[in-house]
C-alpha cells in the first residue's frame, strides 16, 4: 500500500481505483517485456526478402506505351522527331523510342518527304509550337559527344 491509499483524504473507492491502475500498469509492463524478449529471440541474421531497391524502372517507348502506329500521312506526329533547323531525324538515344519504332519513324519520314508532305531541310513552321514528346537537351541516354 502506498501513501495515497492510506491517506485519510481518500476513501475506500479511491484505494481500489489506485490498485486497479497499478495492476493495469503491471500487466502493461509484463506484456512489453514479453514483446521485447520475443523480438530479441526472433531477431536473427537471416536475409530479409525484398525487391531490389537499386533496380531502375524500365523505360517504355512512348509510341509502344500508347499503341501508336506512325504513318507517313500523319505529318504532325512525324515532325516531332525531326530537327527544327536542319531537318535531321533525331536518334533513338534522344527520342527514347525502341529500335523497331525508331526504324519505322525513319521510314515513314522518308516516305512523307518523298511524297512531298514534309520538307527535307527544316521543320514545317505551323508545327513548331506543338507540345514536345521529349527534351532534346536532356536525352534519354546521353552519349560522349
Amino acid at each position: 500500500m502506498n501513501f495515497l491509499s492510506r491517506s485519510k483524504f481518500f476513501g475506500e473507492k479511491s484505494g481500489s481505483m489506485i490498485r486497479s491502475l497499478a495492476n493495469t500498469y503491471r500487466v502493461l509492463e509484463q506484456t512489453q517485456q514479453r514483446t521485447e524478449h520475443t523480438r530479441t529471440t526472433h531477431d536473427t541474421d537471416e536475409p530479409i526478402i525484398m525487391s531490389n531497391p537499386f533496380k531502375k524502372e524500365k523505360k517504355v517507348c512512348i509510341l509502344c506505351k500508347y499503341n501508336i502506329e506512325p504513318d507517313y500521312k500523319n505529318v504532325r506526329l512525324l515532325s516531332q522527331f525531326q530537327s527544327r533547323y536542319t531537318g535531321r531525324i533525331y536518334g533513338k538515344h534522344i527520342t527514347g523510342l525502341c529500335k523497331k519504332k525508331q526504324q519505322l519513324i525513319e521510314r515513314e519520314i522518308e516516305k512523307a518527304q518523298n511524297a512531298g508532305m514534309m520538307p527535307y531541310y527544316y521543320k514545317e513552321i505551323s508545327y513548331i509550337h506543338d507540345p514536345k514528346l521529349f527534351d532534346i537537351d536532356n536525352p534519354f541516354r546521353p552519349h560522349k559527344y
